[in-house]
């Protein structure tokens, strides 16, 4: 406790700075996840504390992020419109997946996973992290146009005849729910039918065009339709926000830009009385816990999305512990992963049961703590608390914040997120695959696969497929360099020094093969091929292992057809200095003792040569 409060005053300084910082950008977050911009103060508010309090890293500021919030939004959207575009009644299981990404991210801590979250390769990380800033750049290019598809009547009049259909078919799924669907007779479902009203048909009407527009691809459809409707009010409150933020830096970084592009962009919008589109309304008072969570809880709803939920905590993780790093470099400590992901945890788990979306450690947030003087975990709670304090104070007033404000300040952070240093070395790298006569970089098209399938398609499908790429890319790059050294295919072989010595009138009827390296699935084509090398007199193969140190399936099996084949030749095979991994395989499967009996391995050469002078004969 004392070493807790051994640097109050620049702790103090230090999570009162970063939670300013955090204001706007949770606020921002809350609204382009779908849920709101309390949702995003709720996740700042107790992501931050709580992480702080029970996480490894002293001068962490945790809270929503741009990684964080654009897999949320998609969680958000899926179960919304699974729910019949009611963000009420989904309410219960969105939270329920956030409550269970948190518990994922205590059980990677608790067993140890968070010193192995260094080795996800970079390109994937790049190519992500890449995408989430094309995400939030597309997404937040409608908002600040000024353009709401679910506002547009002409468009979601176009949804008026899907949905009708829509809504007929959740008649009969009712109906067949509840056992009274009869083909024969459709009094009841005409019945039901006829209290549809047309305030019914334009809410799914809605639903259904907000779907459409949804997401990066959505965006792109709707944008000559945003581009014919511009709100230049909308688009000028934007791009003042987007100037102020970027010219501020200029001036001085002592003050966040981005809280003084906030203060003055609403401070006009409001002064001047203009029609502007405001956020939704921040409500007042100490959070509750949602208890929906539990009294409304459904395996059928979030099993779904359970793989996702362990994705965003697999997220969380990498988030926070590269922010860990950075704070390690620039307060010469070192931080305690496995400890930081249980404090992650535990923090986006409360935050999951008052209704806020998940976060991680945040990179800008906790460099401004650092350069404030904070040292200590109390930095990062009273970021939290700071931020609690400014929402139950100043929550009214929040809510007038306009919406393109926060669409400029989210653009700003989409350009910021994305990885130039992994963009700029894409012209460097070195072209080490061919697709037909086309060469490429592996590494740049593993960032690509990623970025465009993450883009366009699934955040979570796209970082899954961009590891096994990874993966399968490195097995070969290691495979080839492996068997490059591993030599068991050459026909003339280097007597070795200890070989001199032996019985020259025993060269043609003894062929001698050294396998120098690993036995695995790189070299078992040039192994397969070792029975056709040996000439036609030897009657007998010396096989020296040594140094053949591993030896995988594909090795295990290939030497057994290799020993198959010589043994239909009639051509004895003795083994000399049989190391135990390998030994340990052939054992498995009988090779020994079914094709080599445990008095043809010889732990010398030398024994070995005493045996084949004493046994084999010269015929020529």
């Amino acid at each position: 406790m004392k070493k807790l409060f051994s640097n109050f005053k620049g702790d103090a300084f230090g999570g009162i700075t970063a939670g300013i910082v955090a204001l706007p950008l949770a606020l921002a977050f809350g609204v382009s996840s779908g849920l709101g911009p309390s949702a995003g103060l709720y996740g700042a508010i107790f992501i931050s504390f709580f992480a702080a309090l029970f996480g490894g890293t002293n001068t962490q500021i945790s809270g929503p992020t741009a990684p964080m919030t654009a897999v949320s939004m998609v969680v958000i959207a899926g179960i919304i419109a699974s729910n019949d575009g009611d963000v009420s009644k989904a309410l219960p299981a969105i939270l329920t997946v956030f409550l269970l990404a948190g518990l994922f991210q205590i059980g990677l801590g608790l067993i140890g996973l968070g010193k192995y979250i260094r080795y996800i390769p970079y390109p994937v990380v790049s190519g992500f992290m890449t995408a989430i800033g094309v995400i939030i750049l597309l997404t937040q290019v409608l908002p600040s146009l000024g353009y709401y598809p679910k506002e547009d009547v002409e468009y979601v009049q176009k949804f008026k005849p899907q949905a009708e259909e829509v809504i007929l078919e959740n008649i009969l799924k009712e109906e067949a729910g509840e056992g009274i669907l009869v083909l024969e007779n459709f009094k009841e479902t005409i019945s039901r039918a006829e209290k549809i009203t047309s305030k019914d048909i334009l809410k799914e009407s809605q639903i259904l065009a907000a779907k459409e527009t949804s997401g990066a691809l959505g965006a792109l459809k709707a944008f000559p339709r945003a581009i014919q409707k511009i709100n230049w009010l909308e688009l000028l409150l934007a791009l003042g926000t987007i100037l102020i933020i970027y010219g501020f830096k200029r001036i001085t970084t002592k003050v966040p830009s981005t809280l003084v592009a906030l203060v003055v962009m609403s401070g006009i919008a409001f002064g001047f009385d203009l029609p502007y589109k405001a956020i939704q309304e921040i409500p007042s008072g100490i959070p509750q816990i949602k208890w929906a969570i539990f009294s409304d809880f459904s395996l059928n709803s979030i099993t779904p999305y359970i793989f996702t939920a362990l994705t965003l905590s697999l997220l969380g993780a990498i988030d926070s512990l590269l922010t860990s790093v950075v704070a390690d470099n620039m307060t010469k400590t070192k931080h305690k992963p496995n400890r930081e992901l249980v404090g992650q945890g535990i923090g986006n788990s409360i935050a999951a049961l008052f209704g806020g979306i998940p976060g991680a450690g945040a990179t800008i947030r906790t460099v401004v703590n650092i350069n404030a003087g904070g040292k200590t975990k109390l930095s990062g709670m009273i970021a939290g608390v700071m931020l609690l304090i400014i929402m139950l104070g100043l929550g009214p007033v929040a809510s007038k914040i306009p919406a393109a404000v926060l669409a400029g300040i989210l653009i700003t952070v989409g350009i910021g997120v994305m990885d130039y240093k992994g963009l700029k070395a894409i012209p460097t790298l070195p072209k080490d695959i061919k697709l037909g006569p086309i060469k490429l970089s592996s590494e740049v098209l593993i960032m690509m696969v990623v970025l465009l399938l993450s883009t366009f398609w699934n955040l979570v499908y796209a970082v899954g497929i961009g590891l096994v790429i990874a993966s399968l890319m490195f097995m070969k790059k290691i495979g080839d360099l492996t068997a490059e050294r591993s030599d068991v295919k050459t026909l003339k072989e280097e007597a070795w020094a200890d070989e001199s010595g032996f019985p020259k009138n025993l060269i043609e009827e003894v062929f001698i093969k050294h396998i120098k390296g690993p036995l695995f699935f790189g070299s078992t084509s040039d192994f397969q091929a070792l029975s056709q090398q040996i000439p036609d007199s030897a009657k007998t193969v010396i096989m020296r292992l040594g140094r053949m140190q591993y030896m995988d399936q594909s090795g295990l099996y290939a030497m057994e057809d290799m020993l198959q084949d010589l043994k239909t030749k009639n051509v004895d095979v003795l083994f000399v200095n049989l190391l135990k991994q390998p030994r340990y395989m052939m054992e498995r499967i009988d090779i020994i003792p079914d094709f080599i009996p445990k008095e043809h391995i010889f732990k010398s050469f030398d024994e070995c040569v005493s045996w084949v002078k004493q046994n084999i004969e010269d015929e020529i």
